[in-house]
C-alpha cells in the first residue's frame, strides 16, 4: 500500500510521541497526540502548501489512515461532522510504523 510523505510523517511522529517509547504517556494520556505536531511537516518542505490548505490537507490524511485502520481518531462530534482533535496508533500502525522506520535505516554491509 501507498502511503503520501505527510502520512508517512504522521505514523513515524506518533511511533516516536507514543506510550511505547515514554511510559509516563501511556499512564497521563494514553498515548493520544495532539494534531497540532502535524504542521511541523510543512516547515520541512521546499514549496509547502499555502496555509489556508495546510489544515484541511492533514485532516484529509488523518481520515485516511483513520479509515485504513493505522490510527484511532478523537474529537468532538457535531450533527454534520466530527473534529478530530487527538489521535493514537492502533496495533496495526505501531507495525506499519516500525516498518518505515526499518525502510530508512541503511544496512551496513559486513566484511
Amino acid at each position: 500500500m501507498r502511503l503520501s510523505l505527510l502520512q508517512k510523517h504522521i505514523l513515524l511522529m506518533c511511533l516516536d510521541k507514543g506510550p511505547a517509547r515514554n511510559a509516563s504517556a501511556s499512564v497521563a494520556g494514553g498515548g493520544k497526540i495532539d494534531r497540532k505536531i502535524f504542521r511541523s511537516f510543512y516547515g520541512k518542505t521546499i514549496e509547502p502548501a499555502k496555509e489556508k490548505y495546510q489544515e484541511s490537507i492533514i485532516t484529509r490524511s488523518l481520515e485516511h489512515l483513520i479509515d485504513r485502520e493505522f490510527m484511532t481518531g478523537f474529537g468532538r462530534r457535531t450533527p454534520h461532522k466530527w473534529f478530530i482533535t487527538h489521535v493514537s496508533l492502533t496495533k496495526k500502525g505501531v507495525k506499519i510504523s516500525q516498518d518505515l522506520l526499518n525502510e530508512r535505516q541503511e544496512k551496513l554491509p559486513l566484511k
